[in-house]
């Protein structure tokens, strides 16, 4: 159980924690509202609307992602995401405030879902890399999970919270409430300990140098297959706005049953993060298990006769989403040059994120057409396909292979944590963070077999008690 919170036992981190929870909260809340008032209030129950919104909201990241990520990797992380977490603040307070005056239409809200992705493009890959100048490359894929866990305690929380209040008080005042949580944030980010965050190598080569990251994972094979499962996923699969709300309208319910759905998926969520917290490390066959086992729960949620039934079934579905999700975020983090993180969080954000348009319109268009249970078939077979992409490239890298000693067992060759980073592109130092501070630097321009490939884990822990 210790291990699992070790990342809590830095002050910076718990700080970033409470903060991040409390925020989180207020963000499940609107992203419950919003999702139920383009169904439910600007349109006449059209799934489509709801997968359009969703795509201006998640397709900037994907456009922009060349631009945030080398502004991730050349400012001060900590000051940018004080930016972008108050810009967020102020759009949820306009949202809110359009609809307590009820003037607020379609097209307004789609131009306001936009101008949230365009700030969560900047803001996505900051957060995601601010968590290892936090705890260190060590703690970072603990520190990670245990973020998924805030994320998902959130998201147990936010639900059925924000479902209620849209009953009780209106969806106006569910952005305003989301707009003061804001509030925690930014004062986590104030109360930090500056001197105690990690030094950090940083790009000062400018503009220049946006396509560095996308050629670091052009020459990492297994990160270039970890970001093809998770556009898979994330195009067809986690659609979970159009599929909660149209299956809570297919049983006859209302905002509270829609609430309920997304709370049941939070459930397996946070039980799924809490175990990745377990894990010493990141390792991608535990991903593509995670995406067949999502992929399984798909079609089995496709096939349930009743609400209650759907609702336990979404409980799977949220714990093999997040082991999925935890697994191979943590995986990115802890095997990228720390130089580079930034660029490639932003990369990866952008297939999270920006796979979204091009898939959630199929899917709400699917919705419409054939039903509910159909989408959730597409979403299932996603899963399956993600799953497939995942051992096609372990069975052809030729990591997978029989035993030495044992005929009936197999071992997998793992990527491993970086202990000493390898240049795979060449950096020029800053003037106030030297990469010596965090790298080793190395003569050779791509990274050595050694330190990323043929290291099983069986051998990995022999070096270990040497």
């Amino acid at each position: 159980m210790k291990g699992m919170f070790r990342s809590l036992g830095l002050f910076n981190y718990r700080v970033w924690f409470i903060g991040a929870l409390i925020s989180n909260i207020g963000a499940w809340m609107q992203m419950t509202a919003q999702d139920w008032v383009v169904l439910t209030e600007l349109t006449d129950h059209d799934a489509t609307a709801v997968g359009i919104t969703m795509a201006c909201q998640f397709g900037p990241p994907l456009i922009l992602v060349g631009v945030s990520g080398w502004v991730a990797d050349r400012f001060d992380r900590r000051k940018l995401l004080l930016i972008t977490q108050s810009t967020l603040g102020v759009l949820s307070l306009i949202i809110g405030v359009l609809l307590l005056t009820g003037i607020l239409t379609l097209p307004m809200m789609l131009v306001l879902a936009t101008l949230f992705g365009i700030t969560n493009a900047f803001d996505a890959p900051s957060r995601q890399a601010f968590v290892s100048d936090v705890v260190g490359r060590t703690q970072a894929s603990n520190a990670v999970a245990l973020n998924s866990a805030s994320f998902n305690m959130a998201r147990l929380i936010g639900p059925a919270a924000g479902s209620l209040l849209l009953i009780a008080i209106g969806s106006g005042w569910v952005f305003i409430i989301n707009a003061a949580t804001f509030a925690a944030m930014l004062v986590a980010l104030v109360a930090m300990r500056t001197d105690e965050l990690q030094p950090r190598a940083r790009s000062t080569s400018g503009h220049g140098r946006i396509l560095d990251g996308l050629r670091y994972v052009r020459s990492r094979p297994d990160i270039t297959v970890t970001f093809a499962m998770a556009f898979v996923m994330g195009a067809f699969g986690m659609n979970f706005p159009i599929f909660a709300s149209t299956m809570a309208l297919e049983f006859g319910r209302d905002a509270d049953g829609y609430g309920l759905l997304s709370s049941s998926l939070a459930i397996g969520s946070l039980a799924g993060a809490l175990l990745a917290a377990r894990r010493d490390r990141a390792r991608l066959r535990v991903a593509m298990l995670a995406a067949a086992g999502f992929g399984v729960m798909q079609f089995v949620a496709a096939a349930t006769p009743a609400y209650l039934a759907y609702a336990l079934v979404c409980v799977g579905i949220g714990f093999c989403t997040v082991t999925m999700l935890t697994t191979a975020n943590g995986y990115v983090q802890t095997t990228t040059d720390p130089a580079l993180r930034g660029r490639v969080l932003a990369l990866y954000m952008a297939v999270m994120m920006g796979s979204t348009p091009i898939g959630a319109p199929i899917v709400g268009a699917v919705a419409d057409l054939w039903g509910p249970r159909v989408a959730l078939l597409v979403g299932g077979a996603a899963g399956i396909l993600a799953a497939a992409i995942g051992l096609a490239w372990l069975l052809g890298s030729g990591r997978m292979h029989r035993h030495d000693v044992s005929r009936f067992r197999v071992v997998v060759d793992e990527t491993r944590p970086l202990d000493i980073i390898t240049q795979a592109i060449p950096q020029r130092p800053s003037t106030d963070d030297t990469l010596a501070q965090t790298t080793t630097a190395q003569p050779e321009l791509k990274p050595r077999p050694e330190d990323f490939d043929g290291v099983s884990p069986d051998e990995e822990i022999s070096r270990k008690e040497e």
